[in-house]
């Protein structure tokens, strides 16, 4: 496909693209209908109807992607009359175009168009979801290390927070650290936290959080003491988990920390190499 006519193209499909007052990108089915190159309705509803039901089978709902709707359109006597349309989303105009003729170059164009701005929404969903992990872990080192500090302010002995914290694992998955690292297959040198999966971490961190603010509060001064306000609060952690049916022992390990960092913080570098730059 020759570069003029795929530019000319982008600028078709981005001119008749809308956008709810919620931010959500939408066309209507009347337009795309024109961009497509089908001449009769009736024709274009039946390729939505097989696009609806592909909706469904990959588990989508139908009207959060579909939405009927009903306008106004000026006839030539100057008056207007109502017709029927549907506002599509981008998944749903990328599998409208899945289901067309790929031979006509207009069809092929939106079919790489919307995949590539639904791999987009995709990338950029994933980028936020590892933004939150990376965060998660950040903000439990640093209750950790809070936890740490207090703990050997108040016993004077540094080794009483690698017992506080297994006995704290112990309580939040029902077995121990160690037997947590053999089951999702972790490194001995490594730390758990650098595998959970980002709900999990949270909740880690919440429980240590809670920790400190009772260690302060009720000034407790002792390992035993201590322990024990920790194993209370991971064990109610652990509740709260499983009543909303989480079984934190039971989720699935995730991409080694460190690893996810790296990764993130090259993307971050590429984008400032060749940046575009205002004429």
């Amino acid at each position: 496909m020759k570069k003029e006519i795929i530019q000319n193209l982008t600028k078709d499909f981005e001119d008749y693209s809308q956008t709810t007052e919620n931010k959500i990108e939408f066309w209507f089915a009347r337009d795309l209908q024109h961009l497509l190159g089908y001449t009769e309705w009736r024709n274009f509803q039946k390729v939505i109807f097989k696009s609806k039901t592909a909706c469904e089978i990959t588990n989508n709902k139908i009207s959060d992607h579909f939405v009927d709707v009903n306008k106004m359109v000026p006839l030539g006597s100057g008056s207007e009359r109502e017709i029927e349309d549907i506002m599509l989303t981008r998944y749903a105009c990328y599998l409208i175009a899945q289901n067309g003729d790929p031979k006509k170059e207009s069809i092929a164009f939106a079919q790489n168009y919307f995949a590539m701005q639904t791999r987009k929404f995709e990338l950029i969903e994933q980028r936020i979801k590892d933004w939150e992990r990376l965060n998660a872990r950040q903000k439990l080192t640093l209750s950790e290390k809070d936890l740490s500090e207090l703990i050997y302010e108040k016993t004077g002995n540094d080794r009483n927070f690698g017992l506080i914290r297994s006995k704290g694992d112990q309580a939040l998955f029902g077995r121990s650290t160690k037997d947590m690292k053999a089951k999702l297959g972790i490194p001995n040198n490594r730390a758990l936290a650098d595998y959970l999966p980002t709900i999990t971490i949270k909740a880690k961190d919440f429980a240590t959080e809670i920790t400190v603010f009772n260690t302060k509060e009720k000034d407790l001064r002792n390992e035993r003491s201590i322990s024990a306000e920790h194993i209370t609060n991971n064990r109610s952690v652990r509740k709260i988990l499983l009543d909303r049916g989480i079984q934190p022992e039971n989720l699935p390990p995730e991409e080694d920390i460190k690893k996810l960092e790296r990764r993130v913080n090259s993307e971050s570098k590429k984008i400032g190499k060749n940046p575009k730059k205002l004429n």
